[in-house]
């Protein structure tokens, strides 16, 4: 059985505010939800990082159909992925197509088509296979009919410091009390179950088949599709209950500690009931066939009281309780519900995507320009542990990335954008041009060492950093040997990958990324790649209108006049924010571009991460009550639930970039960056912000 360990001892030496010590008991409890009506924007999890389980008002999953618009009640893990047949053996290959960029030479790319045929069928099936698996929704048994409109008195509340649901409702009169955790080491969902003397308690497994679409909750109930789900073994208190969902299989091992009797009903839905009114039972996920015994549900309540203790005791913590401005409150529960929702979903060895292990997004896969957006903040925030787990994935792909690179006929390393576990390209019109993905390994390592410059992350992942900044430098320059970044989309992705040349995001990024790899050379004890100063060096400050403004890219003259190129992501504040300062950047004009974007930015059709990006600009140019409008700016893409999830539309009501973006631009608002001495640099005098083991950044 894989083990997971997410909270491990955390390596604390790291700044701290000079105050008062905070009590973290009182904060977690003053922002630990508290839910009190049937909301399907307010369902809560459990998890360790590499698995989550979603629940409902009832504390398990009774409603899933009914949740499915809302936060959707999922249970996922990193290792749960599956793909439709492939009758027609089709190809990644067969996506291919060839463009003339300008660097010299023909680059392959993974691509979209438009017209009918293999190649189009490739592309989209490669964009949809593997996607991830919901692995199986465990519900409260109540009578048959019961809804969600039966539900009266709930009184639900997530229990920060311990990590435990505790849900207590009546239905129809009759009363239920259920506490719910996740083991921190193992794939396992533990719950408590009291029901009315009246009734026995009991659960329901329902087991869907795969969607395979774009962005939902993966379920699939319909009872023809092509899967199985039978009990290969029967245990004392306990069965083995095997998947088989085409080649997909994994197996759930089924825990009781009353006297209770397993009952099929139907294809794929059995029951466990109970021969009283109190249930104690533990869920545990794997891909192989399980052995061993399993904790029980004291040990399993036990287990995660003490790993949530050590989390909150021994990594950052934020407290705004002082604050008298209105808004300090809100940003205070941003602030903690982020940390638990991130620890929960995004601390595993693969990377996360973007709506966490909640339900799907983009089929289920990594987005590899969000991973520095994800988590950037645990080395920040003390601990570092859990960022390296999941850089791990990078060594997995870097074969990949090399074959991507070499086929595009570049030097080194070409880290995908949007990915799978096996690092394969997903086709794409806009994320195989994307590039601001490349530099990310660079920075996160430099997180880390920085985080424990005694340690050997440099030496670990020197390989992966030399051959990423080895095709920086090769894709930096143009086919006559000048340095110039073209043939790309920028992170503000309105623009073309045809007719796009250095872009202020990217060229700040391509100079922090080139230095900073050899920096980490020289943590190793080698010498600097010249090559790589140079290109940093000759790299084209910023363009900027007459008026000083930064445009979106050099090939963008008409930036701050066409709504496209004032809508998505305002990148260009990335260039000195997220980054650190540089030669290509001025920052009066970066003050004046920030003031612009603050009044004018058509803030309707940005992302959540954008807030934070425009708040660590405004931080870095010394204008701190601009970071906090911009950190709280009042906009549907800057909405935070009741669970803390960083609500973006209908179709993404999670959004967890959005919500380590918020934890990396609080680090830099408290404890600054390099060379900034004022405590709380990202704050007004009158927010007297208290906090403890925060790093500053780069």
């Amino acid at each position: 059985m894989k083990k997971i360990i997410l909270f491990a001892t955390m390596y604390t030496a790291f700044c701290s505010v000079v105050t008062a010590g905070i009590d973290r008991s009182a904060l977690l409890e003053r922002n630990s939800p508290h839910i009190t009506a049937v909301d399907t924007l307010a369902s809560l999890s459990v998890g360790n990082g590499a698995f989550a389980f979603t629940t409902d008002i009832t504390g398990l999953q009774t409603f899933p159909e009914y949740y499915s618009n809302g936060v959707p009640l999922g249970t996922q893990s990193q290792w749960g992925w599956h793909s439709f047949d492939n009758p027609d053996s089709l190809r990644i290959e067969e996506s291919y197509r060839v463009y003339d960029f300008g660097h010299g030479h023909p680059e392959v790319y993974a691509a979209e088509h438009k017209n009918p045929g293999r190649q189009k069928d490739a592309a989209t099936w490669f964009r949809v296979n593997p996607h991830r698996l919901h692995l199986g929704c465990i519900g409260l048994l109540l009578p048959k009919g019961t809804s969600p409109s039966d539900i009266s008195h709930p009184s639900q509340r997530l229990v920060l410091e311990e990590g435990r649901i505790e849900s207590s409702f009546d239905v129809n009169g009759r009363h239920y009390s259920v506490r719910t955790v996740c083991h921190p080491d193992i794939d396992m969902v533990s719950a408590s179950i009291v029901s009315d003397s009246a009734c026995s308690a009991g659960i329901v497994l329902r087991f869907p088949f795969p969607t395979g679409q774009h962005a939902d909750d993966a379920c699939d109930w319909r009872d023809s599709l092509p899967h199985t789900t039978d009990v290969v073994a029967n245990l004392d208190n306990g069965a083995v209950i095997k998947r088989k969902v085409g080649s997909s299989i994994y197996y759930v091992s089924l825990s009781w500690e009353q006297p209770a009797e397993v009952v099929s009903e139907g294809a794929n839905t059995l029951s466990l009931v109970a021969k009283g009114n109190t249930l104690d039972f533990t869920a545990l996920f794997t891909e192989n066939f399980p052995i061993g015994e399993t904790p029980g549900v004291v040990a399993t309540e036990s287990a995660s009281a003490q790993a949530w203790r050590t989390f909150w005791n021994k990594g950052g913590i934020v407290d705004f309780s002082q604050c008298p401005d209105p808004r300090a409150r809100e940003l205070e529960r941003r602030v903690v519900l982020s940390q638990y929702l991130l620890a929960i979903q995004c601390a595993g060895d693969t990377p996360p995507q973007e709506t966490g292990l909640t339900y799907n997004s983009w089929f289920g896969k990594y987005h590899m320009e969000m991973i520095w957006w994800h988590q950037a903040w645990l080395p920040l925030f003390g601990h570092p542990e859990m960022l390296e787990r999941t850089l791990s994935w990078y060594e997995r792909a870097y074969p990949k990335a090399v074959e991507i690179a070499s086929r595009q006929g570049f030097r080194g390393c070409r880290w995908m954008k949007m990915t799978d576990p096996g690092g394969e390209e997903s086709p794409s019109k806009v994320g195989s041009f994307l590039i601001w993905q490349q530099p990310h390994i660079i920075y996160l390592c430099s997180l880390l060492q920085r985080s424990d410059p005694a340690g050997d992350v440099a030496q670990r992942f020197g390989q992966l950093i030399d051959a990423t900044a080895e095709f920086m430098a090769d894709f930096a320059l143009d086919k006559d040997g000048y340095v110039k970044l073209q043939g790309y989309i920028p992170a503000q992705e309105t623009l073309k990958a045809e007719t796009t040349f250095n872009s202020p995001m990217e060229l700040s990024y391509w100079y922090f990324g080139l230095k900073e790899a050899n920096r980490l050379r020289e943590a190793r004890g080698l010498s600097r790649i010249a090559v790589w100063d140079s290109i940093a060096s000759n790299l084209p400050r910023l363009a900027a209108d007459s008026v000083g403004r930064y445009l979106a890219a050099e090939s963008a003259p008409e930036t701050f006049l066409t709504l496209r190129l004032i809508s998505d992501h305002p990148a260009m504040l990335g260039a000195f924010g997220m980054l650190p300062g540089n030669p290509l950047t001025d920052t009066d004009k970066m003050n004046v571009t920030l003031d612009w974007v603050l009044k004018n930015w058509n803030w309707s059709k940005t992302w959540g991460w954008d807030y934070s990006l425009t708040a660590m600009c405004a931080a870095r140019c010394g204008k701190p009550a601009q970071a906090l409008e911009a950190l709280m700016k009042e906009t549907g893409k800057n909405t935070y639930l009741p669970n803390g999830h960083n609500f973006q539309d209908s179709r993404l009501r999670c959004y967890l970039p959005g919500n380590g973006g918020l934890l990396t631009a609080i680090a830099l608002m408290c404890a600054g960056w390099d060379g900034e001495e004022r405590l709380n640099p990202g704050f007004p005098d009158s927010w007297p912000v208290r906090w403890e083991g925060i790093a500053p950044l780069p």
